[in-house]
């Protein structure tokens, strides 16, 4: 078998060039064959297998040919085994036959950083890819093309962590690249970072494949790249847009290794995917509350519902899938093992729904549910037609949605609204219903609401007075104003349980923590002062004065089951108590001292002669 010198003294000066500018590789006089042939020999960076496989047939036959080898054969794969040399091949000629090679481009991509990332550099990173799209296309669509090849990318770069470790451990390179069973997420040629890098024209269709393949080779991703179209002409312009546009961000994602051993403390590239959700909300504005609940109001709802290992938690109404995930990051927290939670959630939105799965597969949460589907029009997560039960059920739906679903929830076929059926154009009360009939004998629910249902009337009156009759509501907690992306007003959280401790049957405790928040330029936010008072004021379940009150149902009947927390908690400041002879007597000592004034004036203007 011949060396890696000899195979590339056989190509020609041009062939040679492309390689040497692909490596970036330092020659001093690029005429020079020999020189080239040297940079190439040298770097361990240039690759045997990928400067053959960019060959055409014809062209391997003749290096065959003229190294004495045999040249019988159609297929490359073969030609190439031929040809390869042991010390250079980081993959076999049989990963290299899994598909053709393509053309490279005119220009070579940077090699990825080899620096350990900390969670403040990839998180700038990640958000600087934004900046390439700024002006080219419309903002609301930034994540879908930066979330998708966020995700190509950390495959890619796994996979290939992975190979590498399987063949330091004494595995042959065939199964180590080839063998699906060996990966968590298997990545086809044409899907890998190289192959897609190495395209010059028609990067979207390149993209669009490696996607496909993706989802094609591996069932878990089913659904979860293919509404990314890279192809689109309507929001990537005409073909010499999309590909400059393509091209860039290719490079950019490029610039850095998205490895394991890149990252400086696990669950970084969670934690930095988490920031971009949180940095796309915030960009998209009014719609960004769509897919999008500020984390420190999402901690302060699992403090509440204090989660134990072993539990089984839905999110109804998932969105990215932060509240899940923030499930998770609370049992870590205390010291558990987050692998213990049943995690479940579905999501309407099919764009939002692709987002909360690549989370959930970023935050290494494989197991995670997430099913695609309207919650109330067709719950999706069922066993045998039944609704599945759940310890814990957290939420926050659409505040006050039209047209939710209310022709469906007057025929329910799972028995969610006995309480009543909600109005057409309010649908709080349905989501509240669904998540009272999914929980089990013990659960508890923690939803994010807007103050109107603790108060309207009519049909969310009745719901809310059943809802109480049957001892089901906890606490209600109110927020400070502007937390929220897409609303100012100020929100509410509620607590149903159904398995109140002894203490607190028969009472509602309310907390007034509208006062509890730090002050931004665009947005509130809660601080983690914020979220400790709020807690352990909940968890206490005693009265406050002028933020929190136990009060008994009989109370909250007379006010006709009205829960507006302004009745039960009074913030308002004590008026100064006055005592009225101290007044009189100061007045009179003002009145004495104007008169006294008032003689000495006329008789300065009497001396001056102005009588």
């Amino acid at each position: 078998m011949p060396t890696k010198r000899a195979v590339l003294a056989g190509l020609t000066a041009e062939e040679l060039r492309a390689n040497v500018d692909y490596y970036e590789l330092a020659v001093a006089d690029r005429r020079v064959k020999t020189q080239l042939v040297d940079a190439l020999a040298g770097s361990r960076r240039a690759r045997a297998d990928e400067m053959l496989g960019d060959l055409s047939r014809d062209r391997l036959k003749e290096l065959c040919r003229a190294l004495g080898l045999d040249d019988s054969g159609r297929k490359k794969v073969d030609l190439i085994a031929r040809l390869m040399v042991p010390a250079g091949a980081a993959r076999s000629a049989a990963k290299v036959a899994r598909s053709p090679a393509p053309s490279r481009p005119a220009a070579a991509p940077s090699s990825p950083t080899e620096e350990v990332l900390s969670v403040a550099q990839l998180e700038q990173y990640l958000w600087s890819a934004a900046d390439i799209l700024r002006g080219s296309i419309d903002s609301s669509d930034y994540k879908t093309y930066i979330f998708g090849l966020l995700f190509l990318k950390r495959l890619s770069d796994r996979f290939e962590e992975e190979a590498q470790k399987l063949i330091a451990d004494g595995m042959s390179d065939t199964v180590a690249w080839t063998d699906p069973d060996e990966h968590q997420f298997f990545v086809p040629d044409r899907a890998r970072w190289s192959t897609i890098q190495r395209t010059a024209t028609n990067i979207g269709e390149t993209l669009n494949k490696a996607c496909a393949a993706l989802e094609e080779e591996n069932a878990k991703l089913e659904g979860v790249l293919a509404g990314i179209d890279y192809n689109d002409e309507r929001k990537l312009g005409d073909a010499r847009n999309r590909d400059t546009v393509l091209a860039r961000l290719v490079q950019h994602f490029s610039e850095v290794s998205l490895r394991n051993d890149r990252m400086a403390e696990p669950d970084l590239l969670g934690r930095a995917y988490e920031y971009l959700i949180e940095q796309f909300a915030d960009d998209a504005g009014k719609k960004g509350g769509e897919f999008y609940t500020p984390q420190m109001v999402v901690r302060l709802i699992v403090e509440l519902l204090a989660l134990t290992e072993g539990m089984r938690i839905c999110d109804p109404t998932a969105g990215s899938g932060g509240m899940l995930i923030e499930c998770a990051h609370y049992i870590e927290r205390k010291g558990g093992n987050p692998d213990n939670l049943t995690l479940h959630g579905q999501e309407k939105n099919l764009s939002t729904w692709a987002i909360c799965k690549m989370n959930m597969l970023l935050h290494e949460l494989d197991d995670a549910r997430i099913e695609k589907g309207d919650t109330i029009r067709d719950p999706k997560l069922v066993d045998e037609g039944e609704l599945l039960l759940y310890d814990r059920v957290i939420a926050n739906p659409p505040f006050s949605l039209d047209e939710w679903g209310r022709e469906v929830a007057e025929n329910d076929g799972h028995g969610r609204f006995r309480f009543g059926v909600p109005p057409k154009t309010k649908g709080d009360l349905a989501f509240v219903q669904h998540m009272v009939a999914v929980l089990n004998a013990s659960g508890r629910l923690g939803v994010v609401m807007p103050h109107g249902v603790l108060f309207r009337g009519s049909a969310e009156g009745k719901i809310r007075q059943g809802l109480l009759q049957e001892d089901l509501f906890e606490a209600v907690i109110g927020l400070a104003p502007n937390l929220f992306y897409g609303t100012g007003i100020p929100a509410s959280i509620i607590v149903l349980n159904r398995d109140k401790p002894a203490a607190r049957k028969g009472k509602v405790l309310f907390i007034d923590a509208s006062g509890e928040f730090e002050e931004g330029s665009n947005q509130n936010r809660l601080r983690d002062e914020d979220i400790e008072h709020i807690a352990s004021t909940f968890h206490a379940c005693a009265d406050v004065e002028k933020y929190a009150r136990v009060v008994p149902l009989a109370e909250i009947e007379q006010n006709d089951w009205n829960l507006n927390i302004s009745r039960y908690v009074d913030t308002a400041e004590e008026e100064e108590r006055i005592d009225v002879a101290e007044a009189v007597r100061k007045l009179r000592e003002l009145e004495r001292e104007r008169a006294a004034a008032e003689e000495t004036m006329n008789r300065y203007l009497a001396e001056l002669g102005y009588e």
